[in-house]
């Protein structure tokens, strides 16, 4: 049904659904500094003003935030990405929830895109923190009565929280944008590093039509990995190769990837990832290999203008957030949206 929808930028006379917005009296939107562009996707699609918040620091370099508008009795959300500086964020983040929950908020939603602690989901060494776990505590002390975060690392993070959570998904996001291609299943399949993406990268394939294959990694420290030489008998025959990964940090597990497709006769690889972060010496390492043809990322991690590659495009997941709570405000399913279940990440 076609509506003529009335929003703060004007009368909007494309949409062919009825999208019911939240209410801008009950809600209020606030942004961390981690990732202010997403965050203002996520409240236009919810039809809802970023509110200011105000950021400074003491002579003591103590932190003091303050939220622009009043939340008393409001719905509130709040948009932080734990990206570097990783504790800043965090603690900007923890201070914005203890500050909407003292002021009384109704409910307080912390919207994480990039929850960086997921990597710290196990004790593989003595004397050391699980610190998404940690992580998942201290939101929940702060004030967060719900967390909406997006593709963690390992699903068992999920566990982690004590307060209900939606882990999104941003696989349709990147199938919409590659399905146009045609791809041949007898020359393209799609590659997981290890097992951990065994059951997102199959899903992914099936979107797209395409066989899949799964490495087997090991990793030696936070920016050296060694992929066994498992995936040639997986590959013969394929010329094109889209390796599909929940983030790229330093570039380490891409690099160790690409060289062994190469060597099993890959001539050209895309690269597809929902968190790039592209650390220290990633972009380059990705440069100085020319069969990666493209690199396909989302904004989840604000990138800045300097790392962005000549063949890199930046998806974002604005809609897919914005309709995630759009669906929990009216009390419906965003079981479509899930990073698990069948059909999805």
């Amino acid at each position: 049904m076609h509506i003529t929808r009335h929003t703060k930028h004007g009368i909007d006379q494309t949409s062919m659904t009825v999208k019911t917005l939240l209410d801008p009296n009950e809600v209020r939107f606030f942004s961390g500094n981690s990732n202010r562009p997403l965050a203002q996707k996520i409240a236009d699609y919810a039809g809802v003003p970023l509110d200011e918040t105000h950021f400074s620091r003491f002579s003591n370099d103590n932190l003091f935030v303050q939220l622009g508008a009043s939340v008393r009795g409001r719905i509130v959300y709040i948009v932080q990405s734990l990206t570097p500086p990783v504790s800043d964020n965090l603690m900007e983040l923890l201070m914005m929830l203890d500050i909407a929950k003292g002021a009384a908020a109704r409910e307080v939603h912390a919207v994480i895109p990039y929850f960086s602690y997921a990597r710290s989901d196990k004790k593989d060494a003595p004397r050391i923190s699980i610190t998404a776990r940690l992580a998942a505590d201290l939101l929940k002390t702060a004030g967060a009565s719900h967390v909406m975060t997006m593709t963690l690392h390992s699903p068992q993070v999920h566990g982690f929280f004590s307060v209900p959570t939606d882990p999104l998904t941003a696989r349709t996001v990147f199938a919409t944008h590659m399905r146009e291609r045609d791809y041949d299943p007898q020359t393209t399949i799609v590659v997981a590093p290890d097992a951990g993406q065994a059951k997102p990268a199959a899903r992914f394939a099936r979107d797209l039509g395409l066989p899949v294959a799964v490495g087997n990694k090991t990793r030696l420290s936070d920016t050296q990995v060694e992929i066994e030489d498992t995936l040639s008998r997986q590959l013969r025959g394929f010329e094109t190769a889209i390796v599909y990964e929940d983030e790229i940090a330093t570039g380490g597990t891409i690099t160790e990837v690409s060289q062994m497709l190469i060597r099993s006769g890959i001539h050209q690889i895309s690269l597809v990832c929902t968190h790039g972060l592209f650390l220290g010496k990633a972009l380059a390492r990705i440069q100085a290999i020319s069969e990666i043809t493209e690199v396909i990322t989302t904004d989840t991690v604000a990138l800045p203008p300097e790392k962005y590659l000549p063949n890199m495009t930046v998806l974002s997941v604005g809609e897919v957030f914005g309709e995630a709570i759009r669906c929990n405000y009216f009390r419906q399913s965003i079981g479509a949206l899930f990073s698990f279940g069948d059909g999805d990440e």
